[in-house]
């Protein structure tokens, strides 16, 4: 099988790459050049240390020369390497996705980046199918082509039936720039707010010589002014500077967001520098990922994810379906894309009082341990300090809190053909995955569990991260969903219940489906 348009033959990459080749191997071994450059200068040699910049124009060259791909036989090919040769092939009916980026450098030139995406487990750059680069519309017929001929839901499709691309709908969700205020709520917010603080502190030891920040001490004199000035004006700049970084990066990476749906695939594009256009096949289209972050729900926040068959973790960037949004556009868009509201609006069942209980173990006796140290250690001679007696009151009030959330989140069903579950306290998240993905159950229990009739139900797919885990879920509530999920699959492997009434423990594992 080929591809109407596509070539059989090697064909090399478009000449252009000979402009982008030597910029970035310029770029890699822009330390040594600068090196040399000093050396040369020093030693007075002059204009021969120029002549470093010829090797990274030669390694472009290399580089695109020794690198061509081919469609043919029903197979997406790339050769590259010259002492050694790596050669990357995969069926075409395998693509899951097919991603369009296009840096800078590459839009001033007309040209694109075609990663087809396999769902290998790898995330080594070696490994990937880059098509680096292409013009970009024939990177864009290439991928309407790879996506036609995946097979649907009804089996394979001939390539040649598919016939031209129909007119483009309106698209489904568009960037609204007011977006961005949900920015600095996103773990990206708080690694930059983390990285500003921990710059600051390092600036401030180097301002004030050896003398180190004592913070105790800070608590110790809070009703000193001028130290508890410094330290809450020290923590209003660093949010500003937080926000402003991470307003900047979200705009950035998802200015021009566009998600729409044509031709069995939904397809998605943004970017304000570096450009991406994600395209992920209906058939491969498992079921959708509803996240919470605690920042993003405490204001009215959430993101959606695209659940792909064959999509490893390391490709999650492929599957954003909205980025941090309200909550009213995560959800429509969900409906939107599960084609029925049931998955997203439904109550969920919830685990009981022994998954509550669990819930509030697990966070206040580690809480209650940390209260206890605090204390052992304010009651030594010389460690009394007032922050220790503050994290002591102040862990198990946290632990309370969490311990809530956590029972308040937890839940699951099974609605209109698709499994539900909600878990997650800091990050919550609801996994809605379609039962025809769905291709074994496992049954998962610990010593604790089992002491209450407790499980952890685990739906296993090929898409994203490879299952859907319902947690702490009654024993009797886990086995009659996996048998109402996918029937004929659970029932050969369940025991009867002896007439003593004591309950025998279900298997631990099913066997696959047949299901693909």
């Amino acid at each position: 099988m080929s591809l109407p348009g596509a070539p059989e033959d090697w064909q090399r990459l478009d000449p252009r790459m000979l402009l982008v080749h030597p910029v970035r191997e310029t770029a890699k071994l822009a330390p040594v050049l600068l090196g040399l450059l000093v050396a040369g200068t020093a030693s007075g040699a002059r204009g021969w240390q120029l002549l470093g910049i010829l090797v990274p124009v030669a390694l472009g060259l290399l580089r695109y020369l020794t690198t061509s791909y081919r469609v043919a036989g029903g197979r997406v090919e790339l050769r590259r390497g010259l002492l050694e040769r790596h050669v990357l092939s995969t069926p075409v009916d395998r693509v899951r996705t097919v991603d369009l980026t296009a840096s800078p450098i590459h839009r001033l030139l007309g040209l694109t980046t075609v990663r087809v995406g396999t769902g290998t487990a790898s995330t080594s750059d070696d490994e990937q199918l880059d098509l680096d680069g292409l013009p970009v519309e024939r990177a864009r017929r290439l991928r309407e082509e790879l996506l036609r001929a995946a097979p649907g839901p009804g089996g394979a499709l001939d390539p040649g039936e598919a016939g031209p691309a129909p007119t483009a709908p309106p698209p489904v969700l568009t960037f609204d720039p007011a977006w961005a205020r949900f920015a600095p709520l996103t773990s990206t917010g708080v690694v930059l707010g983390a990285g500003v603080l921990g710059g600051g502190v390092q600036l401030l030891e180097a301002v004030g010589g050896t003398r180190r920040l004592d913070v105790s001490s800070w608590a110790d004199r809070a009703a000193g002014a001028p130290v508890l000035l410094a330290a809450v004006a020290a923590v209003l700049a660093v949010g500003v500077v937080t926000s402003v970084l991470a307003v900047g990066g979200y705009l950035f990476a998802n200015w021009g967001f566009t998600l729409g749906h044509a031709d069995r695939a939904w397809h998605l594009s943004r970017g304000l520098l570096t450009t991406r256009e994600t395209s992920l096949d209906d058939a491969r289209l498992a079921g959708v990922t509803l996240g919470e972050p605690l920042g993003l729900r405490a204001t009215g926040g959430g993101r959606l994810a695209a659940i792909v068959t064959g999509l490893g973790d390391g490709q999650e960037s492929s599957s954003v379906l909205v980025p941090p949004a309200p909550r009213g556009v995560v959800q429509a868009t969900a409906r939107r894309v599960l084609g029925v509201a049931g998955p997203v609006d439904v109550p969920l069942r919830r685990h009981g009082p022994a998954a509550t209980r669990r819930r509030w173990t697990r966070a206040l006796v580690p809480a209650l341990g940390v209260a206890a140290a605090c204390l052992v250690l304010a009651a030594r001679a010389g460690l009394a300090s007032t922050w220790l007696l503050v994290l002591a009151v102040v862990a198990p009030v946290v632990a309370c809190a969490l311990a809530a959330d956590r029972s308040r989140s937890l839940g699951h069903a099974l609605v209109e053909g698709y499994v539900v579950s909600r878990s997650g306290s800091l990050y919550r998240r609801r996994d809605v995955l379609d039962v025809d993905a769905v291709i074994g159950w496992n049954l998962r229990a610990t010593w604790f569990q089992r002491r209450v009739g407790l499980v952890s139900l685990v739906a296993t797919t090929a898409g994203g991260r490879q299952a859907v885990t319902l947690l702490d879920v009654p024993e009797a509530d886990a086995v009659a969903l996996a048998a109402a999920a996918t029937p004929g699959l659970v029932e050969p492997f369940l025991y009867d219940r002896p007439a003593t009434g004591r309950s025998t423990p279900w298997p631990t594992t099913s066997t696959p489906s047949s299901r693909t």
